[in-house]
């Protein structure tokens, strides 16, 4: 059975290949080291080596060209890489071994009347429902304050990951901006995995790398990362220095996330309060 999916899919499977063996040193896959190499990484001769199957086949493979792959070679390459799970299951979407998620209307409006109670029950905890590209879907109270007025920012543009690497006063609220950048930037690959061809992930990858030179080099690194449990620090305009423990729920049916920020410190939870205070009297 021939290989029927997109080329540009085919590349991204191929790119994505191509940086994890740039990244692993001979030495990291157990390889003996000898003179000068002019290629970064493993060369491709190497990884068809470890993983126990053709040259001329890995060759195709990261060349993005029509070729068969099965689930116990790939998983072969992706050892022989040493890709973590996450990288795994990457690799896995972009072969066409793994259904991608279904892409669900960001604005569906019974989504939002069925979460938006919990939303505002939340306060002042701030928090939001998303989709996985950080497209905005709803927020409570305190959420729309946390980094500006969030009802002044027009719907288009009401995306987490646009105005963090658009806006520099977005962006200034993040103490930890460096980290923050390459985190998001690895979980709308994971997120996006080999569906760049529907129209919302094609527009907002493109619009970001049209509109940020920062965000279009960490893209092109390829790396990837699944939600987990985070803290990160937030200078709100408004309270000053919050310190935030970031917990998300993936709700399966839609594809959205429901993020809920929660205080790592008293200082923090006072000044929540406070927000929340702040944000009651605006409305």
């Amino acid at each position: 059975m021939s290989d029927v999916r997109p080329l540009a899919i085919r590349r991204e499977l191929g790119e994505f290949l191509r940086t994890r063996r740039e990244r692993l040193t001979p030495r990291q896959a157990g390889l003996p080291t000898t003179g000068r190499r002019r290629t970064p990484g493993l060369r491709r001769e190497e990884v068809a080596v470890l993983a126990g199957v053709g040259v001329t086949w890995y060759t195709w493979l990261e060349q993005g060209r029509a070729i068969n792959v099965s689930m116990q070679v790939l998983m072969a390459v992706g050892r022989a890489l040493r890709l973590d799970d996450t990288e795994k299951r990457h690799l896995q979407r972009l072969a066409g071994l793994r259904l991608p998620p279904t892409e669900s209307a960001v604005h569906e409006p019974a989504l939002v009347a069925a979460f938006q109670p919990v939303l505002d029950k939340l306060d002042p905890y701030p928090a939001c429902l998303q989709t996985p590209l950080f497209d905005m879907v709803a927020y409570n109270r305190t959420y729309r304050f946390l980094f500006t007025d969030m009802d002044m920012i027009p719907a288009e543009e009401r995306n987490c990951a646009v105005q963090f690497f658009t806006d520099p006063d977005w962006r200034s609220r993040y103490v930890d901006d460096d980290i923050v950048a390459t985190r998001m930037v690895a979980r709308m690959r994971a997120a996006v995995g080999a569906d760049l061809r529907t129209p919302a992930a094609a527009t907002t990858v493109e619009r970001l790398r049209q509109r940020s030179g920062e965000f279009a080099r960490l893209w092109s690194r390829h790396d990837v990362l699944l939600q987990d449990y985070e803290t990160k620090r937030l200078t709100s305009p408004l309270v000053g220095l919050l310190y935030l423990r970031f917990v998300s729920t993936n709700l399966p049916d839609s594809g959205h996330r429901m993020t809920v920020m929660t205080p790592v410190d008293e200082a923090t939870s006072q000044r929540l309060t406070r927000l929340a205070e702040i944000a009651a009297t605006a409305e």
